[in-house]
């Protein structure tokens, strides 16, 4: 229920996520190792690279999700209150709530006074996230941006 402050994940999203991320982890993986095959080697160009080093970082990327996703999967509503309480800063009385969020992915337990701390997700999973994604976006530009240049005539002098 939505009004519930105490409802951490939505455990239908959570099983969603891992059921279609696991395999699409699973088939990034293999697609990049097919690429350091001797044969897929000789043929690498600059707009190649720049695509796999794009599926690199996004593989990695979902990795991390998946492994932060695993620290919520396996901590039962219990689990995730005595985390909160063993984790609760000094000067915060009492806790109010509990949410989950899956982007950024945290556990928030929620203080009275509008204090609020994340606990569970390790707290390199965002950041990490963050950077590679944000390198998986550099490389696919870069690597479209040749592709468009190198496919584009260039026009004669007259």
């Amino acid at each position: 229920m939505a009004s519930d402050p105490w409802q951490g994940h939505d455990s239908t999203v959570l099983f969603a996520l891992l059921l279609t991320g696991a395999p699409a982890l699973i088939g990034l993986t293999a697609y990049l190792c097919s690429r350091l095959a001797k044969e897929a080697r000789r043929r690498i160009t600059p707009i190649r690279a720049l695509r796999d080093a794009s599926l690199t970082a996004v593989t990695v990327a979902l990795a991390l999700y998946l492994w932060g996703l695993l620290h919520v999967l396996f901590l039962d509503g219990q689990e995730q209150a005595h985390e909160c309480e063993r984790h609760r800063p000094e000067g915060i009385p009492e806790l109010v709530g509990r949410r989950g969020d899956f982007v950024p992915l945290r556990l928030v337990c929620e203080a009275s006074g509008g204090r609020d701390y994340s606990v569970v997700i390790p707290g390199y999973i965002n950041p990490s996230v963050t950077v590679l994604l944000v390198l998986a976006l550099v490389a696919a530009v870069a690597s479209g941006f040749m592709h468009h240049k190198q496919r584009t005539p260039t026009p004669k002098e007259g």
